[in-house]
């Protein structure tokens, strides 16, 4: 039950880290360079939010498996492959556009930060849809952590 409830609230930082970045691009966008400075930065604190209450949830609680049909499980686990890879992709380039926004390499941000927009969002897009399926159009399965499944307990 606590590793659902953790997920509820990991979907929420990730829902309102898109929130940040939307309201952020469209400051920019009008030229209010500090408004878009506290939103991005608003957004990457949710974004790192939700990346640590993960990691701790997945290593202490576990991931639920899919609970849906069988015939469903492998459309499921590929699109979550997909999801996860595209993660991996927005997290990096995450961290090189607010490298270069610390650095004052403008140049190099506006050019990089459009592309990581994107993939936040589509990334934020297929996390919604795994989220629904695993924990609101089927229940959730089985949840087993790391260190739980390490201990053999």
């Amino acid at each position: 039950m606590l590793a659902i409830v953790f997920s509820y609230i990991n979907e929420a930082c990730i829902l309102i880290s898109v929130v940040c970045f939307v309201v952020g691009w469209y400051h920019i966008r009008h030229h209010r360079v500090r408004v878009h400075r506290r939103w991005m930065l608003r957004g990457v604190v949710f974004a790192a939010l939700f990346f640590i209450i993960y990691v701790l949830k997945t290593v202490l609680l576990g991931d639920n498996e899919f609970g849906g049909p069988k015939s469903m499980s492998p459309f499921y686990y590929g699109f979550l492959q997909v999801h996860s890879v595209l993660a991996t992709v927005a997290a990096i380039l995450g961290v090189i556009t607010l490298v270069y926004a610390s650095r004052a390499r403008f140049s190099r941000h506006r050019k990089i930060a459009p592309w990581t927009l994107v993939t936040w969002f589509v990334t934020a897009a297929t996390g919604l849809v795994v989220f629904i399926l695993l924990y609101i159009v089927y229940t959730p399965g089985q949840a087993a952590g790391l260190l739980y499944s390490y201990l053999g307990r």
